[in-house]
């Protein structure tokens, strides 16, 4: 019998977090059977499909899983190693649920699972339901070996791209693809190669990589400045682990914010409704044509839930968050082309649209980007603290916010506070400051806004010295 209380297993922003070692048969087992139990009476379906990262825990998490699916007489179609947003959308467009084994951004000792129904992500609600419905007591045979991949879901999700981009898009331009440990590693090249990019193939990595596109390292600045002055790129492309977050450098190797990049999707496909996570750049909303903005609490199945209200009003709608995930929630028709809606994460589209807007319009990245407000978002974290401290840390702040900031030595005052999801201060010089635990993992994130972008590194740092100075304290009681 699996003891729930000696895992730890949780729902994060975005699916089931955990140590790789807590990823037992049976707990996988559980789960899976419990997603299945779930959601059977809804949904008509006879196979899964399952994808995977290039964690070292991956293959044998998913070997586990299919034996579990096994297990309930339902087939499985297994996609190999490919972006999350590919397995995704094969599932969506063949209508059958699908689990994507990944830990995304979160540090290399742990994985997770990410489960889809077959027309969309599961809601907090579906969440909630496979809690209740584990079953602790299970008997299971394993699988000695994968299947051998199904390339269908990885040639789908390229189509998608090549169908709905002019095939000279990116003609005469040098794209840089860091490929590192990216599940999408292998496809990229090909998709910028089939839009007209000459692509040079850049730090590919043997050893897994949590690159997290919100807290883009100095070692991972530095390569891009390196890169790009190196080959004479015109940008730089590459994900997070599972691929469904963007990583966009310009043509000076400067990595790009990711709401930054999501406001301009936007702009380029004509999207007329967005929702966005209440730590995007204050600046959306302010700027382009777009009617109405719902701000969010921070993860994926919140911004659906907001894009949920704003598909009512029957407008082209999306949503997008901090760390560059594009949700188109709409089909999109221009010049004659067709673009799908996709209702999760996806780092490819903003990447392609933000390219295609700024080489139709300006002769680089740069151009574009000079052409918005000068609002400036810095964030990082502090890893390996307890669940438990950061949200004592939140909560006292939530209590005497002035005398906090005050502590750290921010001046200004205070005129407004917003605690949908951590704590947001807006302070009367316009700048904010927002502190929330991590929903994946033990993690403490700070987001910044400020009219310089040193000034926003800076308020970002004092927290973050202040909370690891505490956590110190804390962890040698």
């Amino acid at each position: 019998m699996v003891d729930l209380n000696k895992i730890n297993i949780k729902f994060g922003t975005s699916g089931l977090r955990g140590l790789s070692s807590d990823f037992s048969p049976d707990v996988c087992h559980m789960f899976v059977t419990s997603f299945i139990k779930t959601i059977k009476d809804r949904y008509n379906f006879s196979n899964i499909a399952i994808g995977i990262d290039n964690r070292p825990s991956s293959p044998d998490i998913a070997r586990y899983c299919i034996s579990a699916i096994y297990s309930q007489g339902i087939d499985v179609d297994y996609c190999g190693v490919l972006p999350t947003p590919a397995l995704a959308y094969y599932s969506f467009r063949n209508k059958i649920p699908c689990i994507m084994i990944t830990g995304s951004h979160i540090p290399f000792d742990r994985n997770g699972m990410k489960f889809y129904l077959p027309d969309g992500e599961i809601s907090k609600g579906d969440e909630q339901a496979i809690i209740d419905n584990v079953n602790k007591h299970v008997t299971l045979n394993i699988i000695t070996d994968l299947p051998h991949p199904n390339e269908s879901a990885i040639l789908t999700y390229i189509k998608r791209y090549t169908s709905f981009f002019p095939s000279d898009l990116l003609r005469g331009k040098r794209i840089g693809i860091y490929e590192h440990s990216s599940a999408g590693r292998d496809i990229y090249n090909k998709l910028f190669s089939a839009l007209g990019a000459e692509t040079i193939s850049l730090g590919r990595s043997d050893c897994f990589v949590p690159i997290d596109t919100e807290a883009v390292s100095l070692e991972d600045q530095v390569k891009a400045g390196c890169w790009a002055r190196e080959f004479k790129l015109d940008a730089i492309f590459s994900t997070d682990g599972d691929g469904d977050r963007p990583l966009v450098a310009d043509n000076n190797g400067q990595w790009i914010k990711g709401d930054v990049l999501g406001f301009l999707c936007s702009v380029a496909l004509d999207v007329d409704a967005i929702a966005v996570p209440i730590n995007c750049n204050s600046m959306i909303g302010k700027v382009g044509t777009l009617i109405s903005v719902t701000r969010t609490r921070i993860g994926s199945p919140y911004v659906l839930d907001g894009i949920n209200r704003l598909k009512k009003t029957g407008n082209i709608v999306a949503g997008f968050e901090a760390n560059g995930g594009y949700i188109l929630s709409s089909t999109i028709c221009k010049n004659g082309r067709v673009l799908e809606h996709l209702a999760t994460r996806d780092a490819l589209l903003p990447a392609l649209a933000v390219l295609s807007l700024a080489y139709q319009n300006y002769r680089n990245i740069n151009e574009l980007l000079a052409t918005l407000p000068k609002i400036y978002t810095a964030s990082d974290r502090i890893q390996d603290v307890s669940n438990e401290f950061n949200t004592l840390y939140v909560d006292n702040i939530k209590k005497e916010p002035k005398e906090y900031f005050e502590r750290i030595g921010v001046e200004g005052s205070i005129i407004d506070i917003n605690m949908l999801d951590g704590i947001r201060v807006v302070f009367n010089d316009n700048k904010i400051i927002h502190i929330r635990p991590s929903g994946n993992a033990p993690e403490l994130r700070c987001y910044c806004e400020s009219d310089s972008l040193k000034h926003a590194e800076l308020l970002v740092q004092k927290v973050l010295n202040d909370a690891k100075f505490l956590s110190g304290i804390s962890m040698s009681l």
